[in-house]
């Protein structure tokens, strides 16, 4: 049960992780890697902002590993949420959102159309300002509201 409990703890933890560095760090020292992902100049598979996902993997895998080492422990747990969350944010941004795999196209799901509105309004800023929506799996309300009211 603790297990779980570390599993699902470093999970939420990583959706403001991700919102911190996404805004702070994306949008501020590190734009020269992010930028491709919001000019789409970049016409092959791969962007810049790929490099993200290697930063964000190395906390979950050594974690992961240390943890087994040690028999399975609490840094396995955490090391198991991070990985997760890894996966989830793979699966919505770059497959659901960005469709650099074509599946999952179309969604009458409230929620995952109001997750699309919301990286949509943030891919409206072409510079490392003003941006909102810095999030992935948190959405603000009206999100929903605008989903809801545009449903199908």
């Amino acid at each position: 049960m603790t297990g779980l409990l570390l599993v699902l703890i470093s999970f939420s933890t990583m959706e403001f992780i991700a919102w911190f560095t996404h805004k702070y760090v994306m949008h501020g020292l590190l734009w020269s890697l992010h930028r491709d992902h919001h000019h789409r100049d970049n016409l092959g598979f791969f962007e810049k902002n790929d490099y993200f996902f290697l930063i964000f993997a190395i906390p979950g895998i050594t974690l992961l590993y240390f943890g087994m080492e040690a028999g399975i422990d609490y840094r396995f747990w955490l090391g198991l949420g991070i990985t997760i969350y890894g996966f989830a944010y793979f699966t919505v941004h770059d497959i659901f959102i960005h469709q650099r795999f074509k599946v999952f196209k179309k969604s009458n799901n409230i929620y995952l159309r109001a997750i699309r509105k919301a990286h949509k309004v943030h891919h409206k800023y072409l510079t490392k300002e003003d941006g909102e929506c810095f999030g992935m799996l948190v959405v603000p309300f009206k999100y929903y509201l605008e989903a809801a009211k545009s449903k199908k």
